[in-house]
């Protein structure tokens, strides 16, 4: 490859890294342009990892011959089992062991050599190898993300020439820099959506940093928390506790995200979340949907970690409307975007309420007066209460127990929250 073409293909993969090109695109693009140039590539593989709750890193693969394989695979831990073993096995790990950058294989040698995935290389018509290691400095790495790998073949007998090894080695690096920097945009709006929440995560990326910054909206509020948590986790080894709450945890949040709720806090075991949008009825049919939803995801658990002999509980839930501030709020060096008012603090006490009146859903006054006429045929009024340090008392509602005892009912209802 001349010396103007790898400036162009450096410059192509500068300028996509700069718009944010997607990996499997900029892999796609670069393997391409080396063939137009007479750089016969067979196979690219770009290895990275990540800062991911579930998955270690991503891979990007690109061939020149369609297969079943995805673009992108992502990964999970490789510190045990038969992960651990295959990374051990692999070119990557050698290299990284011995504090080399690169290797060479002639895949005419794979029966004799103990390396993952070269066999089948070799088996696929593939006949030369030229594996990477890119190192990130200390400051450059995040997390686990500090190296990129890559592999690049070619079917061409006599393999690569030195010449193209060398343009190679010019061109990885660039191509390397542009998938981090994708990457660790990835990583940011990963992060953001984890610890903020949906909604929130979007608000603070759109440039919504600034403290004080806030948006007055009328939501619909979700507040819940577990039943007899204390003396659970008083009753259970110190590692079940995590694992206990975890259990629960996902219950709920899956629950609020299936239903287009967005989860604003999680406080000890207490789960606070919204729904909202220009239709308020909307709202709040989808927050008895995400309730209807969790007593699901509790009957499952509950079966399954009962038959593991592991306690089991449920949660009591509050939801209440009505109008909140929405954003940056904290002092210059920490803040939260979340939501603050008197409805925040009437929904907490909603929720305990629950234990009280020993309703494991509780809705007030007006998150019922809103509601139609066929949703407020399904719920009944437990009472009048006056709510700790709210100055008003209010009828505060439930599910009508015919929800559960009636097969008919029950078939309605849920009719009803999938409209």
């Amino acid at each position: 490859m001349q010396l103007t073409s790898r400036l162009a293909l450096m410059n192509w993969l500068a300028g996509q890294g700069l718009t944010g090109l997607p990996e499997p695109e900029l892999l796609r693009g670069f393997c391409e342009r080396c063939r137009a140039e007479g750089l016969e590539l067979s196979r690219g593989l770009v290895v990275i990892d990540t800062l991911h709750p579930i998955y270690e890193g991503r891979a990007f693969r690109w061939s020149d011959t369609p297969t079943n394989e995805s673009d992108v695979h992502e990964y999970g831990s490789t510190a045990e089992g038969d992960a651990a073993k295959n990374w051990r096995r692999s070119v990557f790990y050698h290299l990284l062991e011995h504090g080399h950058d690169e290797m060479v294989i002639d895949l005419a040698d794979a029966p004799s050599l103990d390396f993952s995935q070269i066999g089948e290389l070799a088996e696929n018509g593939h006949r030369h190898f030229l594996a990477f290691v890119h190192r990130f400095g200390e400051t450059g790495a995040l997390g686990q993300m500090d190296c990129l790998y890559s592999y690049w073949t070619t079917r061409r007998d006599d393999g690569f020439t030195e010449a193209e090894l060398a343009a190679l080695r010019d061109l990885v690096p660039v191509l390397g820099l542009a998938i981090k920097s994708a990457q660790q945009v990835d990583i940011v709006r990963t992060l953001g959506r984890v610890y903020l929440g949906r909604d929130a995560s979007e608000q603070v990326l759109r440039g919504r940093i600034s403290r004080g910054v806030t948006e007055r909206i009328k939501a619909v509020l979700w507040y819940s928390d577990l039943r007899g948590s204390t003396g659970i986790s008083e009753s259970i080894g110190p590692d079940e506790i995590i694992p206990f709450l975890n259990d629960y945890a996902q219950a709920v949040i899956d629950a609020i995200h299936e239903a287009g709720g967005d989860v604003l806090k999680l406080i000890g075991d207490g789960v606070l979340a919204m729904f909202w949008g220009e239709d308020m009825a909307h709202a709040r049919r989808a927050a008895l949907r995400a309730e209807h939803l969790f007593r699901q995801n509790v009957a499952a658990l509950n079966a399954r970690r009962a038959a593991e002999g592991r306690p089991i509980t449920s949660a009591y839930i509050g939801l209440h409307v009505g109008e909140v501030f929405y954003g940056n709020i904290g002092s210059e060096d920490r803040l939260d975007f979340t939501v603050v008012g008197p409805t925040v603090n009437e929904v907490s006490r909603i929720a305990s309420m629950s234990r009280s009146v020993d309703r494991e859903l509780l809705a007030s006054a007006e998150f019922y007066k809103g509601l139609d006429a066929a949703g407020r045929r399904y719920l009944v009024s437990t009472g009048r209460y006056a709510l700790r340090g709210i100055g008003r008392a209010q009828d505060l509602y439930t599910l009508d127990p015919e929800v559960d005892a009636s097969e008919p009912v029950t078939g309605s209802y849920e009719r009803y929250l999938a409209n």
